[in-house]
């Protein structure tokens, strides 16, 4: 099906496929909250799991993760910091205000990207963090004034954008790590990330669960492994071959997915503008792909 497709193509489709599993990560994390894995001990045990499913590969194969060096030490770092950071926002604030925040990542990927790797910043990438932006405010209802962070996990939303825009630069420089390897120390880091997470002030009250409230909540290991997994790795061989600001851009349908499945199972408002928000972020995703064709087909027109 994929066979006939571009490299770039096929790493746009896997980012994209990324973007709609973390859509969905959301409802196991709730649901362990609800469980009685609480706060940030969620994301612990949300990271947690994902780690000992991979530790017989990372115990078979650590010579090979070792010999990557300090660049995939620095990958794990960045992109566990990031993604825990994001996760324990989605448990601290509504879930479409820690989605809207983390998406700003496009615009510092762009900008980081453009002063490491003196990447262009192209006309097209400028319409999609305009289109992005414009559906981020109207989610957030500009009407009622910018939407600056206002609470804990508004702020570990944001702190996360800028994270994975540092990871996604290290990605793209890196030239040795496969997959596999990236998500190892990704799943490992994202768990020290968490547990520092979970001890800190940020949390709030310490309090942590008993070894038998970790175990009544196994049964969401399932949903956790298919949701985590597969989209880590996708977006971990996908990122490396694109752009990091695409990469933002094409992980944006994680907005669409999690805002609307957020209506459905968590009663957060999905009305008109909402759905307005959502198409202006889609076309932020897609005018990368868009633009050009767009591009050929007015200059036909005009001669």
């Amino acid at each position: 099906m994929f066979a006939g497709l571009s490299l770039r193509a096929k790493a746009s489709l896997a980012c994209a496929y990324s973007g709609v599993a973390w859509g969905l990560f959301w409802i196991p994390l709730r649901g362990m909250d609800r469980a009685g894995v609480t706060d940030a001990w969620a994301t612990v045990m949300f990271y947690g799991v994902p780690l000992a499913l991979f530790s017989p590969w990372i115990i078979i194969h650590w010579r090979r993760i070792f010999a990557c060096g300090w660049s995939l030490q620095f990958i794990g770092i960045a992109t566990g910091i990031s993604l825990a950071f994001y996760s324990n926002a989605l448990l601290y604030t509504e879930v479409v205000r820690g989605l809207v925040l983390y998406y700003t990542t496009p615009v510092w990927s762009l900008l980081l990207a453009r002063i490491v790797l003196s990447e262009k910043i192209t006309a097209a990438r400028v319409l999609a963090i305009l289109f992005g932006l414009a559906g981020m405010l109207v989610m957030f209802d500009i009407d009622s004034g910018f939407p600056w962070p206002k609470n804990i996990g508004d702020w570990m939303a944001l702190i996360g954008a800028m994270g994975w825009a540092v990871a996604a630069v290290l990605l793209r420089r890196d030239d040795g790590s496969r997959s596999m390897e990236i998500c190892s120390v990704y799943f490992f880091y994202g768990v020290v990330a968490a547990i520092l997470l979970a001890l800190s002030p940020m949390a709030g009250k310490i309090e942590i669960p008993q070894w038998s409230t970790f175990a009544g909540v196994l049964p969401w290991a399932l949903p956790i492994a298919v949701i985590v997994i597969p989209g880590a790795y996708a977006a971990f061989w996908g990122a490396p071959h694109l752009n990091p600001g695409v990469v933002g851009l094409l992980f944006m349908t994680e907005l669409s997915v999690g805002g609307i499945t957020a209506a459905i199972w968590a009663n957060e408002p999905l009305g008109a503008r909402e759905l307005t928000g959502i198409g202006l972020i889609t076309l932020a995703g897609l005018s990368e792909f868009l633009y050009a064709p767009m591009r050929r087909a007015l200059w036909r027109d005009e001669r």
